[in-house]
């Protein structure tokens, strides 16, 4: 199963564009911070990965401000058909309300 969520923070984001088929798309970078547990051992943990949206959620995310704490999930897939580097695909995606 490829399947991913995250926690992350809006870092970065290009200018919303179309495929030649019209679908919006945004591509950008989520930056995440936090504590997880391996072996039994807390370990902090902080890095960026290159994210796209689609459609509704690339509309979506060009709205939002940088800096935005999100809830995102989808799955990643090669950025291009040769390529090694990967993209987190967006499918789903929330903002956290501020308290």
């Amino acid at each position: 199963m490829n399947q991913l969520r995250l926690t992350a923070t809006l870092a970065e984001r290009d200018t919303l564009r179309y495929t030649p088929a019209g679908v919006p798309v945004v591509n950008c970078i989520l930056q995440h911070a936090g504590e997880v547990t391996e072996a039994e051992t807390p370990r902090q943990v902080e890095f960026a990965v290159v994210a796209m949206g689609i459609g509704p959620i690339g509309q979506r995310l060009e709205r939002m401000p940088l800096g935005t704490l999100l809830d995102c999930e989808g799955f990643l897939a090669r950025k291009h058909r040769n390529s090694k580097t990967l993209i987190f695909h967006i499918t789903r995606c929330k903002a956290f309300e501020k308290d």
